[in-house]
């Protein structure tokens, strides 16, 4: 499994997200017989800018797990695209937390147990 990270957080209001991102078999093997697999793959990254990728397999098919920052679910499109048009792919999109996030969540947490629990 490779991993590119980028570092690109910035500051502000943006919520980080993980992109999965599964890449049909026959897709990808055409992409990758035609030599555009790798360039495609890039070429959607440097567009994206996200602060790490890594690469697996999942069920079956190439697989990417991708994790950058969105200001705005109008960028929702200009993410997943790509994806879909090159690949044919099925894309997820799910936001994410850092143990920093899930800190400041704590307050929230314990006033849904004692409301719900």
């Amino acid at each position: 499994m490779a991993c590119f990270v980028c570092n690109n957080i910035e500051e502000g209001n943006v919520m980080r997200f993980l992109l999965k991102v599964n890449i049909p078999v026959d897709a990808g093997n055409a992409a990758a017989k035609g030599g555009k697999l790798g360039a495609t793959i890039q070429s959607i990254l440097a567009d994206l800018k996200p602060e790490a990728v890594y690469f697996t397999d999942d069920q079956g098919q190439r697989t990417a797990f991708v994790f950058l920052n969105i200001q705005d679910a109008s960028q929702i499109p200009a993410i997943a695209e790509p994806w879909f048009l090159a690949f044919n792919a099925n894309v997820e999109i799910h936001p994410v937390m850092v143990p920093e996030d899930l800190q400041k969540a704590g307050p929230a947490i314990e006033q849904a147990v004692k409301k719900y629990g």
